[in-house]
């Protein structure tokens, strides 16, 4: 591949360090990185068998707690400065529920990657769109038009500009008495449009834009 076809990007740039301005941006910023320190509690508790307690007061000063094995206990713990409670729980019960904790770790863990993967992924459909409102629909990748009415919206288009430069075609010939001419003037009227156009309800409409050179003004060839 040639050196000097290839994207060049700035990368992952570091976050500065500084308080955020927009309070929007700001709340968004809080729910991502609350997740971050939940997430890695979670990991904590599973690695090593600690108990720990989060409380965090949000930018609108909403609280959310997180505590292993319960937020309760360890703040009266914490308040009390009194050791941990001796209690007689069978080994059985006791091991039943940190695998219960464990498993439930797990499956925070794993739906939060798949937000942060389904937010990546429409964060990519956004770009890719925002990109695409600067085109033509002449120009919009095929392949990305999953909608089945997007695809017959397409068709319609093209239809609307096919039949625009026969009709052009069709003028051009009459006027010239060229090979034009004789050639649309001996086609039957029935066959210069075919039935497969009428299956669709869109025939007739003109898409509000047409490729350069080509549209109701005026037809190239």
């Amino acid at each position: 591949m040639n050196a000097g076809l290839v994207k060049k990007t700035k990368g992952r740039q570091k976050i500065e360090m500084k308080l955020i301005e927009k309070e929007e941006d700001k709340l968004i910023t809080f729910s991502k990185r609350r997740s971050g320190i939940y997430k890695k509690a979670c990991e904590l508790n599973t690695l090593c068998g600690t108990d720990t307690g989060i409380l965090v007061f949000s930018p609108a000063g909403k609280p959310f707690s997180f505590g292993h094995p319960s937020f309760e206990s360890l703040a009266n713990r914490f308040l009390n400065q009194s050791p941990p409670p001796n209690n007689n729980t069978h080994p059985l019960v006791e091991a039943r529920r940190k695998a219960k904790v464990e498993q439930l770790a797990m499956q925070y863990n794993e739906v939060s990657d798949q937000l942060d993967a389904e937010k990546y992924r429409g964060k990519m459909i956004d770009e890719m769109t925002k990109g695409n409102e600067t085109q033509g629909w002449w120009k919009a990748p095929v392949d990305q038009l999953s909608e089945q009415q997007e695809l017959l919206d397409l068709y319609s288009n093209y239809e609307n500009v096919l039949g625009i430069m026969l009709s052009k075609m069709n003028v051009k010939g009459a006027g010239d008495g060229g090979i034009f001419s004789s050639t649309v003037a001996s086609m039957d009227p029935a066959d210069q449009h075919t039935d497969v156009f009428a299956t669709n309800p869109n025939v007739g409409v003109l898409p509000a834009t047409f490729p350069p050179g080509l549209g109701p003004a005026g037809c190239q060839f």
